[in-house]
Formats: C-alpha cells, structure tokens, sequence
C-alpha cells in the first residue's frame, strides 16, 4: 500500500489542510481541504471515497471533486462508502440541489457520476485490491476509523474520536499493526472542551494508547491551528512508551 497524507490539519491557514488519506492513487480516506493540492490527472484516478464522518472538515472537498472530473466519471462514476447516518447526512445537506447538485443523479439518474455505497460498521470491503474495515468511534456525530489491509501489511486510521474501546478492540485483533494515524485536536488545557467536542487531547491519548497490543509507527493528525507545538510537547510528555510523530502534511509510506 502506498499511503499519501494529502491533509491532516484540524482547520485552515497558509500551508494548512485538513484531513484526506490518498492510498494507492485510487482511494480516499475523507475529503478535506487537502484534496484541492492534488493535480486533475490525479484526481481523475480516484474511484472510492471512505469517509468517517459527515463534518465539513472531512467532506468539503467531496462535491468539488466530482464537479472537477465530471466527464471523467461519466464511464466509470465514484463510488461514496460511508455509514448509513453519514450517508443520508451527505445526501441531506450537500448533494441537495441547495448546496450542491445531487450528482447521484447526474447526467442521470440510471448513469450517475457518484454512486453511494452503504457500508456498516463492522463489516469489510475490498477495494482497489485493498480490504477496508469500518470501525465505530466516539464522537459528536456518528463516526467511524478505517482500518487498511493488503498483502499482510495492516494500516488503522482513528477518524475523529475520544477515549473508546472499540477501536482499540478492532486493532489488537490484528495480527500485526504497522502504521497508526491517531487524531489529538485539543491541548490538556482545553481537555474540557475536547470531551465536549468528542476529540482527544494528550491525557486522553495515552490513557487509550496503552490499550495498544502492538508496536506500530505512531503519527499524530488534526492538531488544532496555532497550538500545535504546545499539544505535540504534551503528548512527548504523555506518551513515554511509544515514540510518536506529528504529521506534517505530504507524508508518504510504503507499507
């Protein structure tokens, strides 16, 4: 698996893009504003969009996506897999003909540009070769990690979440772990605020990581805009078992 960090910001700025996973030049893992650096022959090859759940953060880019390779996805359409609550988010409050056009039924609705797939957590799907596991998280709206696994190399990604068991219950069943992506939007300062916005701050994050079974690759995604340095410091002095690294954005790995 190829896996390309295209946005792992918990909001905008210069050089900021929030949350989009490109895997193996075809799949998305969310739509964040990190798709937009993206070039159209890139774009064109997407085919599947996992998303974890409905926040504009995660699905901004997603209609302008479909819009910009419109003609290419007239012979072979992209194909949204979300959870049945994000689903109907989706279709409820973007593609509505207010916000955006429903392209699920455009150029019609027998040959649609974007096809929605329904996938319950729990459940797999293979695709592009890669088999996807949704896995239920904690947070504010229904929300789901993935976990990525091909060839015998297995990539989780946590979604949007605070402290929960499920998550790390999917990952230790595992036989392996090598690359873990775990959000921590809030400093230890805001940890009031961060269960209120169902997020995890550094206290939370090694509350949960000791659960961990296995010795992956630990880099840490959605730091909240101008408190990166104090939330990435506190989770140094949180985390002493594991060494953990802050993504940047742009991040590649070959697993």
């Amino acid at each position: 698996m190829r896996i390309k960090i295209l946005g792992c910001s918990g909001g905008i700025g210069a050089g900021l893009r929030t949350t989009a996973i490109l895997i193996n030049d075809e799949v998305l893992i969310d739509t964040g504003t990190g798709i937009g650096d993206l070039t159209l022959d890139q774009m064109r090859k997407i085919r599947n969009v996992f998303l974890t759940h409905s926040h504009m953060d995660h699905t901004c880019g997603l209609p302008l996506l479909v819009d910009t390779i419109f003609e290419t996805l007239l012979d072979s359409p992209l194909d949204v897999i979300a959870q049945p609550k994000t689903m109907n988010a989706v279709k409820k409050h973007i593609f509505n003909w207010i916000l955006w056009p429903d392209f699920s039924s455009l150029p019609t609705a027998e040959t649609p540009v974007m096809r929605y797939r329904v996938m319950n957590p729990g459940t797999s799907q293979t695709v592009a070769g890669i088999e996807f596991t949704m896995i239920e998280v904690n947070h504010t709206v229904p929300g789901v990690g993935y976990i990525a696994q091909k060839d015998g190399k297995y990539f989780a990604f946590s979604g949007d979440t605070t402290t929960n068991d499920n998550f790390w219950n999917a990952v230790n069943e595992l036989p392996r772990l090598d690359l873990l992506v775990v959000e921590t939007a809030f400093s230890n300062r805001n940890e009031e605020l961060a269960w209120l916005a169902r997020h995890y701050c550094p206290k939370t994050l090694a509350f949960d990581l000791r659960k961990l079974k296995h010795d992956p690759a630990i880099w840490i995604t959605h730091l909240k805009p101008g408190a990166e340095t104090e939330i990435f410091k506190e989770i140094e002095e949180e985390v002493t078992t594991w060494r953990v690294k802050r993504l940047m954005g742009g991040e590649e790995f070959e697993l």
